[in-house]
């Protein structure tokens, strides 16, 4: 049973590859004469300075064959009685969760900050400075925001060079909400007695250094907001006005000479929109530019010269 064992091992190892011997890590950008002399300890001579090449991306190597070593001896006068191939890569190292989470931390800037890693790139990385910026930080896929969020980040290495990571995350932030307290509709006013502001849990976002929601009072919707449902500020716009079917005060002016009339509006919009008046005595349909509330103004020399 030994004799098999030993022949088996011998049968293996006739056919297994040889390992390659580990690569000279290198933090830099320049292969130089002192990295060679660490790999190679009959380079020593060599002027540590000396650049011999550029460092490739990270997860490549930089390989100096055996003939490229013997001519460099050579150029340099450096006794070299044999050599082999060496090679040079960038040290790296797998995505420390801690270190991510204290850069999602920095970035974040609070303390209070729930933030539950699910998932990172496997992939080694090169060693630097870790970033998540806050404003690579995707959105959950579901309103609810319970689903994992994308976080792309950077390791920063070599100087200013940059590795692209990422990281799945659910994240939330101490925060104030408000919610309607009744279904809102589209376009009318919201009032006092129809939302609440309370304490909860939110999703980051830029602005998440201000996390008092602005009040909705005198605004609108711009949708359906269900009973119990967070007013986001999305959702919302400044009321018109002037809205269709109002009646308007129209100052028409026409040189040094003004007019006022009252007429319908027959579209709705804001200070500064131009929205269509009917003339109640003619009929008439002209355009005006909303000046305030209520009150719309027509300049003739407009139409005169085709502005």
């Amino acid at each position: 049973m030994i004799l098999r064992i030993l022949f088996a091992l011998c049968w293996f190892a006739r056919f297994a590859p040889a390992l390659e011997p580990a690569c000279t890590p290198v933090e830099g950008d320049s292969i130089l004469g002192k990295h060679l002399a660490a790999a190679l300890p009959a380079f020593s001579a060599l002027p540590p300075e000396t650049l011999l090449g550029s460092m490739p991306p990270p997860g490549s190597n930089r390989n100096f064959h055996a003939s490229e070593l013997a001519s460099l001896a050579q150029r340099y006068s450096i006794r070299l009685n044999s050599a082999e191939d060496v090679c040079f890569e960038r040290p790296m190292e797998s995505l420390d969760r801690g270190r991510v989470l204290d850069a999602m931390r920095e970035s974040l800037k609070d303390p209070a900050a729930h933030i539950e890693i699910t998932e990172t790139g496997l992939n080694p990385v090169p060693r630097g400075h870790l970033e998540f910026p806050i404003e690579t930080l995707g959105k959950p896929a579901l309103a609810a925001q319970k689903d994992p969020a994308l976080w792309r980040g950077e390791v920063v290495y070599g100087g200013d060079h940059r590795y692209k990571v990422w990281a799945r995350v659910r994240v939330t932030v101490p925060c104030e909400r408000t919610i309607a307290m009744e279904p809102l509709k589209p376009g009318q006013l919201i009032g006092s007695s129809q939302f609440r502001v309370e304490q909860g849990e939110c999703f980051p976002s830029l602005d998440s250094a201000g996390r008092t929601p602005a009040s909705p009072l005198g605004l609108v919707p711009t949708r359906i907001i269900a009973a119990g449902s967070e007013i986001r500020p999305e959702f919302l716009t400044r009321p018109n006005d002037v809205n269709r079917g109002d009646s308007v005060h129209v100052e028409v002016r026409s040189g040094a000479a003004h007019l006022g009339l009252v007429a319908k509006a027959e579209s709705g919009g804001r200070s500064g929109d131009f929205i269509s008046v009917r003339n109640p005595s003619s009929n008439k349909v002209f355009r005006a530019r909303i000046q305030d509330k209520d009150q719309v103004v027509v300049q003739t020399e407009f139409a005169a010269t085709g502005q």
